[in-house]
């Protein structure tokens, strides 16, 4: 019995010194994120609908481009359990080739349809929102984070990477000076501060774009100075192309039901965000609020779920099998513990956080109640993450996509385009509705999880 608890505190001890760093960039990310939104607050609720609107055609866009590296990622995480650097190194190179495609598409789709898109958002109605001012912002807004793509894909390629080879540092400091640039930069070209000129809603756009740069160029250089230590970067680019050709096809047969997964999740998400639209523009103005601070303590359970797919996958890579099962549990249970001390924190800043803002008082009102449902799900949300990981560390990919994003369209979207359409149901009880559904998810996932259906070693499985 003693040597199992140990067993357990080891466990803990990795996962949380590799999801910690994760924690700790996204999180001042998102706390920036958090500043810019009060930022962009301030200049009314006009300004706060449409950075709401061209932030969620963005969303999907960075859930496509992580669900590309995610899942050469699987393979990344147990090649280096298994010591092979030279297939880390080829996994690197597919992940570059597929962020390419990912930022090209992206950017071709984003500035051929973003009246079309955009426009899917204005059909709620509103006496104190101008929705053809609305519509503009948000379409200037989106057309310049389009200038960052190219950066947050390469940034990504590397931070992926190196956390999977155990170094999560390296991208928490570079996330952490993309803070810094960002805050500074919203302040000089939102409000034209020290000789800048004063942009607003487009200043925003443009100082997240310099953080990217700033965080990118960071990164890059830090890592190839310390190539002695992060072995898989030497001589990587005099040979961009794969060299083990016969690893493409699994590497791309596993990520792309990820890919289509988290691109198709996250589509799902837009699409239920513009059922809630229909009941009001102030909808979106509350659910922008709430999304800034509940998305400010949701980095602690997606950076556990994000160690606990490398550890994991580490472990199946190994070949360690009874220990990643019962791990996968362990580490579950202490992501939705860990997620009730959030909920607790959520709620009592649900009353006053919304008071910080610009708008409306019928936006206030509905952003706190926005919070109190969000944080009354996060034990839920962080046991699901973590379970979600964990299937998709034994390379069941095909699972997780039906798993995911064919419940989000096919149940969570259909309750929700019923619900805003066909009903006169309250947008309160809508979003309860949806949000409920996902237990259904948890009871199906834990069987799975607790039957080992999803344990496998890729490695050996490719060799």
């Amino acid at each position: 019995m003693k040597k199992s608890i140990n067993i357990d505190k080891e466990l803990l001890k990795k996962t949380c010194l590799l999801a910690v760093p994760i924690m700790i960039q996204n999180g001042i990310g998102n706390a920036v994120g958090l500043v810019d939104n009060l930022m962009v607050g301030s200049l009314g609720t006009e300004a706060i609908v449409a950075v709401s609107i061209a932030g969620q055609l963005m969303f999907v866009f960075w859930l496509a481009l992580f669900g590309a590296l995610s899942g050469p990622g699987i393979f990344g995480a147990q090649y280096y359990g298994n010591g092979d650097i030279k297939g880390v190194q080829d996994v690197f190179r597919i992940k570059f080739w597929m962020a390419a495609i990912v930022g090209v598409a992206g950017i071709l789709i984003f500035l051929g349809m973003d009246d079309i898109l955009l426009g899917l958002y204005m059909k709620g109605q509103s006496e104190e929102i101008d929705a053809a001012l609305t519509m503009q912002l948000a379409k200037d807004y989106l057309r310049i984070m389009l200038l960052g793509i190219p950066f947050i894909a390469i940034t990504q390629v590397y931070a992926t990477s190196l956390r999977e080879t155990d170094e999560s540092f390296k991208p928490m400091v570079a996330g952490i000076i993309s803070v810094a640039v960002d805050v500074v930069f919203n302040y000089f070209l939102i409000f034209g501060k020290f000789g800048f000129p004063r942009l607003g809603v487009a200043g925003a756009a443009y100082a997240t774009v310099l953080a990217r740069v700033a965080e990118c160029l960071v990164l890059l250089i830090w890592a190839h100075l310390r190539s002695k230590k992060h072995v898989f970067l030497k001589g990587l680019y005099k040979k961009i192309l794969v060299q083990n050709k016969d690893m493409i096809w699994p590497i791309l047969k596993k990520s792309f039901p990820i890919m289509l997964n988290e691109f198709l999740w996250a589509g799902a998400i837009a699409f239920m965000t513009q059922c809630y639209s229909r009941r009001g523009l102030d909808v979106l103005a509350g659910m922008n609020i709430s999304n800034a601070i509940c998305n400010l303590l949701n980095v602690v359970f997606i950076a556990l779920g994000n160690a606990v797919g490398i550890v994991i996958g580490q472990m199946l890579g190994a070949g360690e099998f009874k220990k990643a099962k019962e791990s996968s549990v362990t580490l579950m249970w202490f992501t939705a513990f860990t997620c009730m001390i959030l909920t607790v924190a959520l709620i009592a800043l649900s009353g006053w956080f919304p008071m910080l803002y610009d708008t409306t008082d019928n936006s206030k009102k509905m952003a706190t109640v926005f919070i109190i449902i969000t944080a009354l799900f996060f034990p839920l949300q962080g046991f699901l993450n973590s379970l979600y990981f964990t299937l998709r560390s034994g390379g069941k990919t095909v699972i997780t996509f039906i798993f995911d994003s064919v419940f989000s369209w096919v149940v969570c979207g259909t309750c929700a385009f019923i619900l805003s359409r066909f009903t006169n149901m309250h947008i309160y009880g809508i979003y309860i509705c949806v949000q409920a559904l996902d237990i259904i998810k948890v009871i199906v996932g834990y069987v799975m999880i607790k039957k080992g259906i999803w344990i496998s070693n890729l490695v050996a499985d490719n060799e």
